[in-house]
């Protein structure tokens, strides 16, 4: 019998864009930030369709969470692309500078086209948006140096919208984490699972924590670059020969008295918190010539 798909769509999200969608028509620059272990699954696909021609500045968090050697990658794709990404750690205030330098920038011409009108400047107008507990607010945080929205590792803390004055430069509109109303992409959306950027009602620990293992196999196979060796050094067993389930069950059996539900539990905890060392569970794709 095949597992459920994956599906998180609850109504305080379904709210939230409505009333994003309301407000952007105020904003001058979009700050979309991402997963840098899951750059394309934090994708929202209908970012490009809201945003329309205003100026787009993309933040990948976490970017203590992956090896230098995939970010790099990840910087050189991205820029390929004409979509030059910023990395930035929320949590300790890493990269958090270059993401205000940016988005001040965007909205100089804003200003310069006031002027032109005879009209006196005013802060620029950005919004935060992302899938949910990609780093939102604590990126807020940061930038303000000072905790003015309430920031948590999981999904669905942010559920209201709020203005928060930066500068005299600068405004930010926290938002609540946005998801597609239907994941179809269900491989994208067991990484959303894997990384907590998804409500936790959404998914079962056993059978995300076996995906997982199957994941780290193919990417040993792959792209073994993306890859920490913090699984065998952690739990004293090799995945290399081992399915997901398989990985589970023996984990549980030497570990944990044979409760597979705690021993998934502690995977999946151990990898949020980066504890299996840096991981990166997307590397870019290859596009063949």
């Amino acid at each position: 019998m095949s597992s459920p798909p994956i599906q998180w769509y609850p109504g305080h999200i379904a709210k939230a864009e409505r009333n994003l969608l309301e407000q952007l028509k105020k904003v001058d620059v979009v700050l979309e930030v991402r997963d840098a272990r899951i750059p394309l699954a934090t994708q929202h696909p209908q970012v490009p369709q809201w945003i329309g021609g205003k100026d787009r500045v993309l933040v990948m968090n976490r970017v203590d969470m992956i090896p230098t050697v995939v970010q790099q990658r990840w910087k050189e794709w991205f820029v390929e692309h004409d979509q030059p990404p910023y990395f930035t750690n929320a949590n300790h205030g890493k990269g958090m500078e270059v993401v205000m330098r940016a988005a001040q920038s965007a909205g100089v011409q804003i200003n310069q086209r006031r002027s032109d009108r005879g009209m006196l400047p005013r802060p620029v107008r950005a919004v935060v948006i992302g899938f949910p507990n990609v780093g939102k607010s604590a990126l807020i945080n940061r930038l303000l140096n000072r905790r003015v929205v309430e920031s948590a590792r999981r999904a669905g803390v942010t559920r209201q919208l709020r203005w928060v004055r930066i500068s005299d430069q600068l405004e930010l509109l926290d938002a609540p984490g946005v998801l597609p109303s239907k994941l179809r992409d269900q491989a994208a959306a067991l990484k959303l699972a894997i990384c907590d950027d998804i409500g936790e009602a959404a998914y079962d620990n056993q059978r995300v924590a076996s995906a997982f293992i199957d994941l780290w196999r193919q990417l040993q196979d792959e792209a073994p670059e993306a890859l920490s060796d913090g699984l065998r050094s952690r739990y004293g067993l090799d995945p290399t020969d081992l399915t997901g389930e398989s990985y589970l069950e023996v984990l549980a059996a030497n570990r944990y008295r044979d409760d597979r539900e705690r021993a998934a539990c502690h995977i999946l905890n151990d990898f949020r918190k980066g504890l299996l060392g840096a991981i990166a569970l997307e590397v870019p794709p290859v596009v063949a010539k």
